[in-house]
């Protein structure tokens, strides 16, 4: 990211940029920013905007082709057109050489890096990864965001927001915005400010719901089950998600026996850190065949639905009330 602030701070733009990664904010924050350094403050005769799979790369090229309305260049930004993992070939061939008046910004949740297209913009220009934040970065951007509305919050604090929130800082934007509202009349954020207001994302719920049955305490996770399906949650989702927890509990119990540092856990996973240390210490409380069993069973709930021996709510219940 250090070569693009440079390049929007010194004026000095390449025709084409890629931003991409996991961080929605980030990179919508820093399309805006180039938008505002390629194209002013007002320049819609200029400016066009595509989303989607099926962006017209066709008309879009002879667009581009087309010399800008009193203006020095003619700008594109397009969104999740999916073009870095397949079809992007005719795209990736006439930026090889395109008219110097026309600027390109992509914005792509996913690239392939062996793609044609992703070589050719790394080539022509620039391509930023935004990936999820550390854990220290999204606590000290949250007291950042904070203090500008004069508020102030202890480093456990914002510890219990980010297991409410995840790491999605436009989640945690959110959750910001509700907490500086409910504390207008006071200076310092508290925990129980955060219990209060801040919604608990599915997957911290799932990972509580864990909890509780390696606690023996199957009508707490009863009650977690039926607040998602109050949230409108589909049963389907919900047995998903506890397999998908049950499964990296046990890849961390495995990674962490076979003595592999925290960091190369956290790698391994896909996942911040501090969610990884929350797994390991998680997944100390099975074994690893309770674990694989309890995939197993995951595997028997899913089949139990489609064959219509079960239906989807009862079968998630009987999984809560018997796995581990």
């Amino acid at each position: 990211m250090k070569q693009l602030n440079e390049d929007i701070k010194q004026g000095k733009l390449k025709q084409v940029y890629l931003l991409y990664g996991e961080e929605r904010y980030l990179r919508r924050q820093y399309r805006e920013r180039l938008q505002k350094a390629l194209c002013g403050e007002d320049d819609s005769m200029n400016t066009h905007f595509y989303e989607g799979r099926d962006v017209p790369v066709g008309e879009i090229i002879d667009l581009a082709e087309t010399l800008p309305f009193l203006a020095e260049r003619r700008v594109f930004f397009i969104s999740d057109s999916g073009l870095f993992r397949s079809g992007g070939e005719k795209m990736a061939e006439y930026l090889t050489q395109p008219s110097e008046t026309a600027f390109f910004v992509f914005n792509e949740s996913e690239v392939d890096k062996r793609s044609k297209l992703f070589k050719t913009v790394r080539s022509k220009g620039y391509a930023a990864e935004f990936a999820v934040q550390d854990e220290r970065t999204l606590k000290r951007w949250a007291a950042g965001v904070l203090a500008k509305d004069s508020k102030r919050i202890t480093e456990s604090t914002v510890q219990l927001l980010l297991t409410k929130t995840g790491t999605d800082m436009d989640n945690i934007q959110t959750e910001l915005e509700k907490l500086v509202c409910y504390c207008l009349d006071r200076e310092v954020i508290t925990d129980a400010d955060v219990e209060a207001v801040c919604t608990t994302r599915i997957s911290s719920h799932i990972f509580d719901m864990i909890d509780a049955i390696a606690d023996k305490q199957p009508r707490k996770a009863l009650e977690l089950y039926y607040d998602l399906l109050s949230l409108k949650e589909p049963p389907m989702r919900i047995l998903y998600l506890i397999a998908r927890q049950c499964n990296l509990l046990l890849q961390a119990k495995e990674l962490k026996a076979s003595g592999h540092d925290d960091r190369t856990v956290s790698s391994r996973l896909g996942v911040p850190p501090f969610i990884a240390g929350k797994c390991m210490k998680q997944a100390a409380r099975f074994s690893a065949a309770a674990l694989r069993r309890a995939l197993q069973q995951c595997v028997e709930s899913e089949e139990a639905v489609k064959r219509g021996q079960m239906n989807d709510v009862m079968s998630v219940e009987i999984l809560i009330m018997t796995v581990l």
